[in-house]
């Protein structure tokens, strides 16, 4: 059980950072607002979610102009994918070996 648990990453333990990497997988980008609507989360919650998964470098932040209205789109990046499916395949065997227990 043990080994199980040191795999999984602290960085994706909370619902929003969950989400934001679950749809971040599924989508290759993905804007705030979409974000923001689809986890149901403030501004300022999802804001600093984003920022923590960024520093750790699991995704990408890309700013442009549509017409005159500013646009911040995120995208995964490798290492936060592979990051990402390390922590999913760490739940799956936890929640495997406590299964074969029963």
């Amino acid at each position: 059980m043990k080994t199980f648990l040191d795999n999984i990453n602290k960085a994706f333990e909370s619902r929003a950072r969950l989400g934001i990497m679950s749809v971040l997988m599924v989508e290759e980008r993905v804007d705030f607002n979409t974000l923001k609507e689809t986890l149901q989360l403030t501004d300022g919650n999802l804001a600093s979610h984003l920022r923590a998964l960024e520093e750790a470098e699991y995704l990408r932040v890309e700013k442009q102009f549509v017409g005159r209205k500013p646009n911040t789109t995120y995208l995964a990046t490798n290492a936060g994918r592979e990051a990402f499916k390390a922590h999913l395949d760490a739940l799956e065997k936890l929640i495997l070996s406590n299964r074969q227990g029963d």
